[in-house]
């Protein structure tokens, strides 16, 4: 058994070979919390949640690192638009991610460290940096020099010569115009920190690489985040943990986008769709289902079309779920490992369109045994589907998920009462052989969103996708 990784900074899959034998140490950049999160930004969160998951399944001891980025730029210029405290907006925000990571069924992190509460790290890092020549002071900013470190641009394989470095305002005094902020001199008004070299707040790059240092040590094994991050902020990291004298991180896991016409979905662009309002149009496993089974290197477009897609697709292994469990008259268990075929798509790069098929396979080889009444080996496939459906955070059963059950339980109730007395009408009809009468209440019932299947127990009924 072997996981293996695509690794951007090296531009291949690799086989997977953990520094601690036995443990996993997994940093994923997190929220930047200028407001509320759309599901492009969860997208991250629930690819990185499936991987730790699998690492977990096969074995592994995993310390999971999502951090928040609680002071920026966008929040502070948002705090000056709305005339409110800055940490008021980064808070509100913070809740709302967390709330969505909860939503979608996310683990949570291991730890979860906010910026702001790592200032020490990140004069201590740059007090080091600028020891060792990699950085210096300039009107109270404090810049890394990008040709002291001979090994930068790798990650995203750029040419030095014709960089251009993203600038912020009031950078003043640098060197070179492709050196980078870590640190940005107070301005008034602004939320500011005393520092050997006066007042000031931390640039975003130097914020990562400071907690990743803290929870992680000098090397850790995987780092993570989204396919924009790559340059610059990844790549500046990089400078700053080796330039300090880390190892920092072994493998770089990059996920892609969720666009809109074709367009990265961001708040900039006007085109993102928030998770709070999106849970309330979609069920939030259907979401996860939506969002996290491509593959996490693949682009999502992001349409409604697609959605009810993955709500149908979804609606057929959750009935498979149903039947199989009326039939045993009891709760089947999950089987203790999952189908060699889905561990081995698993193992490839966390190749989970793969595994899905695999699920869908095993659920068709369900409702085949039902359809034969052979009840072991309904029982046997359902058991396989639950421990796959686990694996990825999608099995209905499962505690997190039994809320939502719940929920809709009691009106379920009352729904089938009145569906009942539909279909003994509709039976009464098929029995004195009044087929139109019979094909007209069963079209009814479509069209208010019921689905009837008529089998050798008699006529059941299932929500339609919609």
């Amino acid at each position: 058994m072997t996981i293996r990784l695509y690794d951007t900074s090296a531009r291949q899959i690799r086989d997977f070979v953990p520094l601690t034998p036995g443990c996993v140490s997994i940093y994923l950049c997190g929220a930047t919390v200028q407001s509320a999160p759309h599901i492009g930004h969860i997208r991250s969160g629930l690819n990185f949640d499936i991987m730790r998951r699998w690492f977990e399944y096969r074995g592994y001891d995993v310390t999971f690192i999502r951090n928040v980025t609680d002071i920026d730029d966008k929040i502070i210029t948002k705090a000056a638009d709305q005339g409110r405290p800055w940490w008021v907006i980064g808070y509100e925000n913070e809740r709302a991610f967390n709330a969505g990571y909860e939503a979608l069924g996310c683990l949570p992190p291991s730890y979860e460290p906010r910026a702001t509460g790592h200032i020490t790290e990140m004069v201590e890092m740059m007090r080091g940096l600028i020891e060792r020549g990699h950085a210096y002071e300039a009107d109270g900013n404090v810049y890394f020099d990008v040709r002291s470190f001979p090994g930068y641009l790798e990650l995203s394989n750029q040419d030095i010569d014709d960089l251009r470095q993203p600038t912020g305002e009031n950078e003043t005094g640098k060197r070179d115009a492709r050196d980078f902020a870590m640190w940005k001199a107070e301005r008034p008004g602004e939320p500011s920190w005393e520092t050997p070299w006066g007042r000031g707040r931390p640039g975003w790059h130097l914020e990562c690489s400071a907690m990743a240092h803290k929870y992680l040590g000098a090397a850790f094994d995987i780092h993570g985040g989204g396919l924009d991050l790559v340059f610059p902020h990844h790549e500046n990291e990089i400078a700053q943990a080796k330039a300090f004298g880390d190892d920092f991180a072994s493998y770089w896991v990059h996920n892609a986008w969720v666009t809109m016409s074709g367009e990265k979905m961001s708040k900039s662009l006007g085109n993102s769709v928030l998770v709070s309002e999106m849970v309330r149009k979609w069920r939030p496993i259907v979401l996860r289902y939506y969002l996290g089974t491509p593959h996490y290197r693949s682009m999502i477009e992001y349409s409604e079309e697609a959605l009810r897609e993955a709500e149908s697709a979804f609606a057929r292994i959750e009935g498979f779920i149903q039947r199989v469990t009326e039939k045993a008259g009891e709760t089947v268990a999950p089987a203790a490992e999952v189908p060699p075929a889905f561990a081995e798509a698993m193992d490839d790069d966390l190749g989970v369109p793969q595994a899905l098929a695999i699920v869908h396979t095993t659920v068709r080889q369900g409702n085949s045994a039902l359809a034969a009444d052979d009840k072991e080996e309904a029982v046997a496939r359902l058991a396989e589907v639950r421990a796959m459906l686990g694996v990825l955070g999608l099995d209905p059963l499962a505690p997190h998920w039994a809320g939502e059950a719940d929920r809709g339980q009691d009106l379920h109730g009352v729904v089938d009462t009145l569906v009942q007395l539909v279909l003994q009408q509709r039976e009464s009809a098929r029995a004195r052989k009044d087929w139109a009468t019979a094909d007209a209440i069963r079209d009814q019932l479509n069209q208010s969103g019921l689905a009837v299947e008529d089998g050798p127990d008699g006529p059941r009924w299932t929500l339609a996708p919609r």
